[in-house]
Formats: structure tokens, C-alpha cells, sequence
């Protein structure tokens, strides 16, 4: 009696766990439909480089009067090795990447470094059709380009786009492209994060997936569960070369933003504020009388920018610009990108404590956006000590502000350990404010050392390789 009692609860749980499984197994996505339905519309991208006119396959001409006879052993020699003299070499494959069609006139997507230097640009179709591509422009910073083909009578099947501002963390995602050259592969994944800055692309929020994303698959679309293209599949993250779950693609916001502006003026121009920021760590939250750590700290603004002129000062803690909050430094250069160039725009800052607005008038990006670098030289003036921080400073003559582009500051000149060593300054920063004033001179900097208080972290503002960022000192009780 107990072994059948025993026996017939066994049954019952394991037909409980086979029953949830199965409605586990119900509950994961099919990606068959959605693959039948769009795989027409993806494209693969060859590009071509013509070389130039080379005698002995990119090898110089020889100089005239010293030309190798025919027939000789050498002649065929080179021959065999170099190609004929002076004969021109046929176009090179250069790169290979994947796109989609965006409308059924032959707009077609894909990103600029699969493009990027190509003379001739080749789409093929799923049907093995093959045509040549006009570029209308691309853009380098979002790393999308807009081609133009003629459909020649060719039925093109187009995407259907979707709202990338409507993805959530843990939505299912799949891509099509061509991974190393095996064409319309599929992949599938969840989006892992989004608003993703990279160091190499701060004016696009990336979307970030864990989908298998591998050389040639760039330039392909990312498809949510409705069929809709919410992204450009563009960048992975690899120690070897292949994937390694880090993926990253273009939000389509992003991405249709430039392709409008390349239909209406063929170009690309993005909003510009004219300032060099950092994140707030909580070190430096507690200096500047904030809460918890946001916003963007102004860690330099540029001379003649619209941040100068609308008064905008290092130190200032910018936690909205036109009505979108900023949480880290990295939302701040997509939203000021997006902004219309002429356009006057309210910010929120932290100064002092104080919260204040500021009106400002966005200006185009410059092409070179440049800071200058700092300038060494042994050529010493001031030379003050503060033991109590543990540093030796001394004053920048005028050839050193010049060079760095600094109108007072201090360079350091000796630091042992202590709280400035903490704080990761180094030997010949430029320290251009402590607890928030001024610095412009090294004894002015010693008697402004000498009256913080103890216990409480301040911000000290330094300059290292043209580069200027706040950190944080703080004095032991």
C-alpha cells in the first residue's frame, strides 16, 4: 500500500514537471514566421576598391631606360610573380557586410564602415540578384549609411520599422545578416541594456543584446517579435575577434533621424554645447551638495562655444537639458546631438548648491572637435608645500597657460602619499579649482588648502593631457 501511494505521487509530480516545461517550451518565442517574412528584405554589401594603374601589381614602374628586355629569364620572372607591365589590376573585394531595403524604391541601409573608402558598392538579393549602389551619404559618428539602388523592374521587399524608444531590457530580438560571409543567417537574443554609450561613439545611445553578432553581420537589421527593424546591428565587443554576447546596435530613432537629414541637405549635422563632462561619483555627489550621484559635471568649457556664451562655468552640474533628465554624463551627447542647430534650449543645473536655468543656443558640431595639450616645461616661479595634503605646487608660467589654454591653475610639481594621492592626482596635473574656487597662484592654492574642513570630501578640478575632470579630496578628521 505505502510503495503504490509512494509510486502514484512520483507519477503526479512528474507528470507536473513534463506539463511545465511544455508550457515553458510554448512560452519561448518562434522566430520561423518572422524569418520568412523578412529574409527578402535583407541584403548582402561587397564593396570594391579600384586600384590604381600599377606595372607590376602595386609595385612602381620602373624608371624609364631601365625597363626589363623580353624574353629574358627576369622578364618571365616578373611575369609569373607581378603580373604584365603596366597592366592595370582588376577591382579588389575590400569589405563585407550586410543591409536591409528600406522602401521598395531601393533605399537601402547599412553602416558607414562597411562602405567607408569604397569605389564601387554591390547589393545582391536573396534571388542572387546583383546591383550597383549609389552612396547618398553617410554619416561616420552614427556609423550609418543610405545607398540608392534602381529596382530595374525588381519587386523589392521592404522592411517594416518599429519604435526603438519602446524596447525594454529582456525583449526578445533577432537578427539576419551574413557572418563571415554566409548569408542570411539568423540569430536570436534579449536586449541586454539600452542607452549604451561607447568611448568611440558618444552621440548614439546604443542598443545592447546578447544576439551572436559576428564580422559581416554588420549593417544588418535587428527585428523585435512584431517583424519591425528596431536597430543597425554595428559593433560587438571581443578580446578575439568574434562574438562574445556583447552586441551593439543603432536605435532606428537615431538611425532615421540621418536619414532624413541626407535626403534634405545631404550632409549630417548634430547640435553642439561646447563642454567636457564627467559622471558624478558619489565622492563627488557628497562635494557639490547632491543627494546621490547625476547629472553631468562640467568639467571644461570650451572658449567661444555656446556654453560659454551662455555662461556656463566648470563645476556646474547639468541634471536637465530641454526638459530630459540626465542621470549620467553619457545622456547628455545623444540629446544635445539631437537638437536642431539655432534652436535656444533651457538647462538645469547645480551651482553652488543652487539650482538655476540656463538658456543657451545650440550650435553645429565642429568637424575637429580639439583640446589643447598640456605644455611641459622646467621653467619653474611659485614653488609653495602643503603638508596637510601632501603636495608640492608650483605656478605655470605664461607660456604653459598659453599652451593649455588655462587662465590660472597650478601644475603639480610633488605629491607623497596622502589625500591628493587618494584622490588619483598625478605629477604635472594642472589643478585649476579646490572646494570650488578659482586657483591663480600656488600660494593662493596652499592658503585655500589650509582652511578645508576635515572629514568632508571637496571637489578639486585638475587638467591632465588636455583633458580637465573633477575629483575628490578628502582630509582625515
Amino acid at each position: 500500500m505505502i510503495r503504490t501511494k509512494s509510486w502514484a505521487i512520483f507519477s503526479l509530480a512528474m507528470a507536473w514537471l513534463m506539463m511545465s516545461l511544455q508550457v515553458q517550451a510554448r512560452n519561448l518565442p518562434e522566430f520561423t514566421e518572422l524569418v520568412e517574412e523578412n529574409a527578402d528584405a535583407v541584403v548582402n554589401i561587397s564593396t570594391k576598391n579600384n586600384q590604381e594603374d600599377r606595372s607590376m601589381n602595386g609595385m612602381p614602374s620602373l624608371p624609364p631606360g631601365m625597363e626589363i628586355p623580353e624574353g629574358t629569364p627576369f622578364d618571365d620572372f616578373f611575369k609569373r610573380f607581378f603580373g604584365q607591365p603596366g597592366q592595370p589590376q582588376p577591382p579588389q573585394a575590400n569589405s563585407l557586410g550586410s543591409g536591409f531595403v528600406l522602401s521598395e524604391d531601393g533605399f537601402i541601409l547599412t553602416n558607414h564602415h562597411v562602405i567607408k573608402d569604397a569605389d564601387e558598392i554591390v547589393v545582391r538579393f536573396s534571388d542572387r540578384t546583383e546591383l550597383t549602389a549609389e552612396l547618398l551619404g553617410s554619416d561616420e559618428r552614427s556609423d550609418v549609411a543610405l545607398l540608392k539602388v534602381d529596382p530595374q523592374g525588381l519587386n523589392l521587399k521592404a522592411v517594416k520599422l518599429g519604435d526603438s524608444m519602446d524596447m525594454k531590457v529582456g525583449e526578445w530580438v533577432l537578427a539576419i545578416g551574413s557572418p563571415f560571409g554566409f548569408d542570411y543567417s539568423a540569430t536570436a537574443g534579449i536586449v541586454s541594456a539600452l542607452g549604451r554609450s561607447l568611448p568611440s561613439d558618444s552621440y548614439v545611445p546604443f542598443i545592447q543584446t546578447d544576439v551572436a553578432i559576428n564580422p559581416g553581420n554588420s549593417g544588418g537589421p535587428l527585428f523585435n517579435l512584431d517583424g519591425e527593424v528596431i536597430g543597425i546591428n554595428s559593433q560587438i565587443y571581443s578580446r578575439t575577434g568574434g562574438f562574445m554576447g556583447l552586441s551593439f546596435a543603432i536605435p532606428m530613432d537615431v538611425v532615421m533621424n540621418v536619414v532624413d537629414q541626407i535626403k534634405d541637405q545631404g550632409y549630417v549635422s548634430r547640435g553642439w554645447l561646447g563642454v567636457v563632462i564627467q559622471d558624478v561619483t558619489r565622492e563627488l555627489a557628497e562635494s557639490f551638495g547632491l543627494r546621490k550621484p547625476r547629472g553631468a559635471l562640467v568639467s571644461r568649457v570650451v572658449p567661444d562655444s555656446p556654453a560659454a556664451k551662455a555662461g556656463f562655468e566648470a563645476g556646474d552640474i547639468i541634471l536637465t537639458f530641454d526638459g530630459k533628465t540626465v542621470e549620467t554624463s553619457s545622456d547628455l551627447p545623444p540629446i544635445v546631438g539631437r537638437t536642431a542647430v539655432g534652436q535656444k534650449t533651457t538647462v538645469e543645473i547645480m551651482r553652488q548648491n543652487k539650482r538655476q536655468s540656463i538658456a543657451v543656443v545650440i550650435e553645429e558640431l565642429p568637424e575637429d572637435e580639439q583640446l589643447a595639450a598640456v605644455g611641459q616645461s622646467n621653467k619653474m616661479t611659485g614653488r609653495f608645500t602643503d603638508d596637510r595634503l601632501a603636495v608640492e605646487v608650483i605656478d605655470l608660467t605664461a607660456e604653459q597657460r598659453k599652451q593649455a589654454e588655462v587662465e590660472g591653475g597650478v601644475i603639480v610639481f610633488k605629491l607623497e602619499s596622502g589625500p591628493v594621492a587618494k584622490a588619483g592626482i598625478q605629477q604635472q596635473d594642472i589643478i585649476l579649482s579646490l572646494n570650488n574656487v578659482k586657483i591663480e597662484s600656488a600660494e593662493q592654492f596652499v592658503e585655500i588648502a589650509e582652511a578645508l574642513p576635515a572629514g568632508k570630501s571637496v571637489p578639486v578640478l585638475v587638467q591632465r593631457n588636455g583633458a580637465a575632470q573633477f575629483l575628490a579630496i578628502r582630509i582625515p578628521d
